[in-house]
């Protein structure tokens, strides 16, 4: 709820809810993930975010506002979990099938992955990041993670403070489609969710990908409210 460029932002209405209410109802479509947990922190602006997970029943947990990764760690150790997959909660076109490839990718390679993603290089819109990892991966990133960055963006040790130390794979699109910009960061960003969601009646369906990305190909004057922002990226 603190979030600087858009306070609030997970809480804002899209088609008629919560914008997190919308894509936890998308995530809830993922054949590969068994539970789907909220991590929040406890900063009392974020009680509506726990009441929302309640209400939507979800998972929650509760940890340090700074340090999300340590978030993760308890998240994950209080639901018992084998493997996670980090999905940031301003994504609201998040698509299941692409969650539940990513995740099919790291179970394939199990003997020999640590980490897979959708997003080294990035080929999928922003806004349909996945990441997956081990248990043990999750506890060797709190292990090695020092830096601020690291500590707020959970998985940087693994692609840009020491990828010597982590294998890793990654997820193609069949076609470079990066450009787009789905994730939600400010103002402008939430136009073109909104402008998508009520073109496509998506509080009503969940769209294939390929479906919203023909729209908005289709639709420039949509996609390009929004295309000269830009978002913190890691350097390598």
């Amino acid at each position: 709820m603190t979030s600087t460029r858009l306070p609030g932002k997970v809480m804002m209405d899209v088609a008629g809810k919560p914008m997190l209410a919308q894509q936890l109802n998308r995530l809830k479509q993922c054949e590969m993930a068994d539970e789907i947990v909220i991590a929040t922190t406890i900063h009392s602006s974020d009680d509506p975010v726990m009441e929302l997970a309640k209400r939507e029943d979800v998972g929650w947990f509760r940890g340090d506002e700074q340090d999300v990764l340590s978030r993760y760690v308890g998240a994950a150790h209080q639901f018992g979990a084998d493997a996670v997959a980090r999905i940031t909660a301003d994504c609201p076109l998040i698509d299941p099938r692409v969650v539940d490839r990513i995740i099919q990718e790291l179970l394939d390679h199990a003997a020999e992955c640590d980490y897979a993603s959708n997003t080294h290089p990035r080929t999928y819109p922003r806004g349909l990041d996945t990441e997956v990892f081990f248990l043990d991966t999750l506890m060797r990133f709190a292990r090695f993670a020092r830096s601020p960055a690291s500590r707020e963006h959970v998985t940087l040790v693994a692609y840009a403070e020491r990828p010597e130390l982590f294998v890793t794979r990654n997820v193609m699109d069949d076609q470079d489609n990066s450009d787009l910009r789905w994730t939600v960061d400010t103002a402008i960003d939430l136009q073109v969710i909104r402008a998508l969601y009520q073109a496509l009646g998506l509080s009503e369906r969940i769209a294939p990908y390929l479906e919203t990305l023909a729209y908005a190909r289709a639709h420039p004057e949509i996609s390009n409210l929004n295309s000269d922002i830009e978002t913190w990226e890691p350097s390598r």
